[in-house]
Protein backbone atom coordinates (compact mmCIF):
# COMPACT_ATOMS: atom_id res chain seq x y z
CA UNK A 1 0.00 0.00 0.00
CA UNK A 2 1.24 3.44 -0.58
CA UNK A 3 1.36 6.31 1.38
CA UNK A 4 0.05 9.48 0.64
CA UNK A 5 1.90 12.89 0.81
CA UNK A 6 -0.29 13.84 3.64
CA UNK A 7 0.51 10.95 5.68
CA UNK A 8 4.04 11.72 5.25
CA UNK A 9 3.85 14.72 5.89
CA UNK A 10 2.35 14.47 9.17
CA UNK A 11 5.22 11.84 9.90
CA UNK A 12 7.99 14.23 9.10
CA UNK A 13 6.52 16.90 10.99
CA UNK A 14 6.28 15.24 14.32
CA UNK A 15 9.97 14.26 15.90
CA UNK A 16 8.80 11.19 17.50
CA UNK A 17 7.89 9.73 13.56
CA UNK A 18 10.27 11.65 11.58
CA UNK A 19 12.00 8.18 10.84
CA UNK A 20 9.02 6.69 9.52
CA UNK A 21 8.19 9.77 7.66
CA UNK A 22 12.02 9.90 6.23
CA UNK A 23 11.86 5.82 5.50
CA UNK A 24 8.11 6.68 4.03
CA UNK A 25 9.58 9.55 1.78
CA UNK A 26 12.41 7.55 0.16
CA UNK A 27 9.98 4.56 -0.20
CA UNK A 28 7.62 7.16 -2.21
CA UNK A 29 10.26 9.22 -4.03
CA UNK A 30 13.34 7.35 -4.28
CA UNK A 31 13.09 5.99 -8.28
CA UNK A 32 11.51 9.29 -9.63
CA UNK A 33 13.81 11.46 -7.85
CA UNK A 34 16.84 9.22 -9.24
CA UNK A 35 16.30 8.80 -12.63
CA UNK A 36 15.47 12.88 -12.41
CA UNK A 37 19.31 13.39 -11.45
CA UNK A 38 20.40 10.67 -13.75
CA UNK A 39 19.14 12.42 -16.33
CA UNK A 40 20.83 15.28 -15.65
CA UNK A 41 24.08 13.78 -14.02
CA UNK A 42 24.12 10.93 -16.57
CA UNK A 43 26.86 9.04 -14.50
CA UNK A 44 24.75 6.33 -11.71
CA UNK A 45 27.58 6.22 -9.03
CA UNK A 46 26.95 9.55 -8.53
CA UNK A 47 23.32 10.33 -9.45
CA UNK A 48 23.18 7.98 -6.52
CA UNK A 49 24.74 9.79 -4.47
CA UNK A 50 23.28 13.23 -5.49
CA UNK A 51 20.29 11.46 -4.48
CA UNK A 52 21.30 10.49 -0.96
CA UNK A 53 22.52 14.05 -0.13
CA UNK A 54 18.55 15.08 -1.44
CA UNK A 55 16.90 13.23 1.57
CA UNK A 56 19.71 14.51 3.79
CA UNK A 57 18.53 18.11 2.51
CA UNK A 58 14.96 17.13 2.88
CA UNK A 59 15.05 15.91 6.16
CA UNK A 60 17.34 18.49 7.47
CA UNK A 61 14.77 21.39 6.14
CA UNK A 62 11.68 19.54 6.43
CA UNK A 63 10.59 22.43 8.83
CA UNK A 64 10.94 24.65 5.62
CA UNK A 65 8.10 23.07 3.78
CA UNK A 66 5.17 24.86 2.86
CA UNK A 67 2.30 22.79 2.08
CA UNK A 68 1.77 25.65 -0.63
CA UNK A 69 3.18 22.94 -3.18
CA UNK A 70 3.17 19.45 -3.73
CA UNK A 71 5.80 17.55 -1.89
CA UNK A 72 7.80 15.77 -5.16
CA UNK A 73 7.56 19.33 -6.47
CA UNK A 74 9.72 20.19 -3.49
CA UNK A 75 11.90 17.70 -3.37
CA UNK A 76 11.97 17.70 -7.06
CA UNK A 77 13.53 21.23 -6.53
CA UNK A 78 16.26 19.94 -3.94
CA UNK A 79 17.08 17.28 -5.92
CA UNK A 80 17.34 19.53 -9.24
CA UNK A 81 19.33 22.09 -7.02
CA UNK A 82 21.49 19.44 -5.80
CA UNK A 83 22.47 17.97 -9.38
CA UNK A 84 23.03 21.49 -10.68
CA UNK A 85 25.73 22.19 -7.47
CA UNK A 86 27.44 18.84 -8.55
CA UNK A 87 27.37 20.16 -12.08
CA UNK A 88 28.82 23.21 -11.21
CA UNK A 89 31.57 21.78 -9.33
CA UNK A 90 32.03 19.87 -12.10
CA UNK A 91 32.61 22.45 -14.71
CA UNK A 92 34.54 24.24 -12.17
CA UNK A 93 36.98 21.27 -12.27
CA UNK A 94 37.02 21.01 -16.36
CA UNK A 95 39.68 22.91 -17.98
CA UNK A 96 38.39 24.40 -20.94
CA UNK A 97 34.69 23.94 -22.77
CA UNK A 98 36.45 21.43 -25.31
CA UNK A 99 37.17 19.07 -22.07
CA UNK A 100 33.76 19.47 -20.73
CA UNK A 101 32.37 18.43 -23.68
CA UNK A 102 34.64 15.34 -24.30
CA UNK A 103 34.24 14.25 -20.42
CA UNK A 104 30.04 14.74 -21.01
CA UNK A 105 30.08 12.71 -24.24
CA UNK A 106 32.38 9.90 -22.65
CA UNK A 107 30.26 9.82 -19.56
CA UNK A 108 27.40 9.16 -22.05
CA UNK A 109 29.41 6.19 -23.72
CA UNK A 110 30.67 4.59 -20.81
CA UNK A 111 27.07 4.82 -19.24
CA UNK A 112 25.68 3.35 -22.19
CA UNK A 113 24.45 -0.61 -22.36
CA UNK A 114 26.29 -2.11 -24.31
CA UNK A 115 22.93 -3.06 -26.56
CA UNK A 116 21.73 0.18 -26.42
CA UNK A 117 19.75 1.52 -29.38
CA UNK A 118 22.29 3.96 -31.34
CA UNK A 119 19.06 6.61 -31.70
CA UNK A 120 18.92 6.42 -27.63
CA UNK A 121 22.36 7.38 -27.36
CA UNK A 122 22.47 9.95 -30.07
CA UNK A 123 19.33 10.93 -28.06
CA UNK A 124 21.26 11.35 -24.79
CA UNK A 125 23.98 13.31 -26.31
CA UNK A 126 21.80 16.12 -28.10
CA UNK A 127 20.06 16.55 -24.56
CA UNK A 128 23.75 16.92 -23.01
CA UNK A 129 24.51 19.44 -25.59
CA UNK A 130 21.45 21.20 -25.03
CA UNK A 131 21.94 24.81 -22.74
CA UNK A 132 21.25 24.10 -18.74
CA UNK A 133 17.87 25.71 -18.14
CA UNK A 134 16.56 24.15 -22.13
CA UNK A 135 17.89 20.98 -20.88
CA UNK A 136 16.28 21.12 -17.14
CA UNK A 137 12.84 21.39 -19.13
CA UNK A 138 12.87 18.88 -21.45
CA UNK A 139 13.84 16.17 -19.45
CA UNK A 140 11.35 17.40 -16.80
CA UNK A 141 8.60 17.91 -19.14
CA UNK A 142 9.94 14.54 -21.62
CA UNK A 143 10.65 12.34 -19.33
CA UNK A 144 9.13 12.96 -16.15
CA UNK A 145 5.76 14.40 -18.03
CA UNK A 146 5.52 16.97 -15.32
CA UNK A 147 3.10 20.01 -16.05
CA UNK A 148 4.74 23.42 -16.55
CA UNK A 149 3.18 24.75 -13.58
CA UNK A 150 4.81 22.54 -11.35
CA UNK A 151 7.91 22.49 -13.57
CA UNK A 152 8.02 26.55 -13.02
CA UNK A 153 7.64 26.26 -8.97
CA UNK A 154 10.95 23.75 -9.51
CA UNK A 155 13.20 26.02 -11.50
CA UNK A 156 11.34 29.10 -10.19
CA UNK A 157 10.79 30.13 -14.10
CA UNK A 158 7.63 31.20 -15.38
CA UNK A 159 5.41 29.10 -17.56
CA UNK A 160 5.82 31.28 -20.83
CA UNK A 161 9.49 31.01 -20.47
CA UNK A 162 9.61 27.52 -19.79
CA UNK A 163 7.16 26.39 -22.93
CA UNK A 164 9.71 29.05 -25.28
CA UNK A 165 12.77 27.21 -23.83
CA UNK A 166 11.59 23.54 -24.13
CA UNK A 167 10.32 24.68 -27.68
CA UNK A 168 13.70 25.38 -28.60
CA UNK A 169 15.12 22.31 -26.88
CA UNK A 170 13.33 19.74 -29.02
CA UNK A 171 14.32 22.17 -32.10
CA UNK A 172 17.76 21.77 -31.27
CA UNK A 173 17.61 17.76 -30.09
CA UNK A 174 15.91 17.29 -33.40
CA UNK A 175 18.52 19.10 -36.16
CA UNK A 176 21.36 17.21 -33.84
CA UNK A 177 20.23 13.95 -34.56
CA UNK A 178 19.43 15.08 -37.80
CA UNK A 179 22.89 16.05 -38.80
CA UNK A 180 24.78 13.30 -36.49
CA UNK A 181 22.36 10.22 -37.20
CA UNK A 182 23.50 10.94 -41.17
CA UNK A 183 26.90 11.76 -40.28
CA UNK A 184 27.42 8.91 -37.77
CA UNK A 185 25.26 5.59 -39.00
Amino acid sequence: MKIKDAEIITLMQNPRTQDKGVRALMDAYQSRLYWHIRRIIVDGDLAQDILQDTFIKAYQNFHQFKNDSQLYTWLYRIATNEALQQINKMKKMQKTDEDAEYHMQNLIADNAEKDSDEIQILLQNAIQSLPEKQKLVFMMRYYDDLPYEEISKIVDMSVGTLKTNYHYAKQKIEEYIKENYENNF
